[in-house]
């Protein structure tokens, strides 16, 4: 029997239940003091682990504290700050071009608004999700690949698109809960619901998962 609307949505929540308990510690795993700073940790964030882009952040934050010094840096300086996350050339360029947008358009400051966020070059709705849900408190979905994987196997959406990933969980999850459950679900893809192996005998949701390979 197909899984009515209203069992999808009781099921999110009791998803969301146990899994707050689980991971009581869950938040964004990127280092940063204001929306600037993790602004651009997200933009490096980009096919990098977080581990790596906070190795990387405290000297280039302390070289380049704010928007308006980012905007004046040299390239090539640049690039060899941030080379180790990889795509360092097109990372410097999104890094200059959203921070000269920000002094020329915002006063230096990152705007809350999506519109104006994934106007800045570098930013899309994944990015824009971050900086609005971890620094300006509005409720927001983070679609990365564990989400994506995630929201697969719970059988929460068969999209692919980040951004029909994005509306389907919307439908599913309480506004309220956005920003965390995407802090949860993070936790619980790294800890549990590996790629390649998920460990289904010791996850705490499997009652409530749907997926068909899980693993004995």
């Amino acid at each position: 029997m197909k899984e009515t609307a209203n069992a999808r949505r009781a099921r999110a929540r009791k998803i969301y239940s146990i899994l707050t308990k689980e991971y009581p510690d869950a938040r964004c795993r990127l280092d940063h003091r204001n929306a600037f700073e993790l602004l651009v940790a997200t933009i490096l964030a980009a096919q990098c682990t977080d581990d790596r882009v906070n190795m990387v952040t405290p000297a280039l934050f302390a070289k380049f504290p704010d928007a308006a010094a980012l905007a004046r840096a040299d390239e090539t300086v640049l690039q060899k700050m941030v080379v180790s996350t990889g795509f360092f050339r097109n990372k410097t360029k999104s890094l200059l071009g959203m921070s000269k947008a920000l002094v020329e358009k915002h006063g230096g400051r990152v705007p809350e608004d999506m519109e104006a966020l994934t106007a800045l070059p570098g930013v899309g709705r994944k990015t824009a999700n971050v900086i609005r849900g971890n620094c300006f408190g509005k409720p927001a979905i983070i679609v990365d690949t564990h989400c994506i994987r995630l929201s697969h196997r719970l059988g929460f959406t068969a999209n692919t698109d980040p951004d029909k990933i994005e509306a389907d969980l919307m439908k599913v999850v309480p506004e309220e809960h956005w920003t965390m459950w995407s802090h949860i679900i993070v936790f619980h893809g790294r800890k549990t619901c590996t790629a390649r192996k998920p460990a289904c005998p010791v996850c705490v949701i499997t009652a409530l998962c749907p997926y068909p390979d899980k693993t004995k």
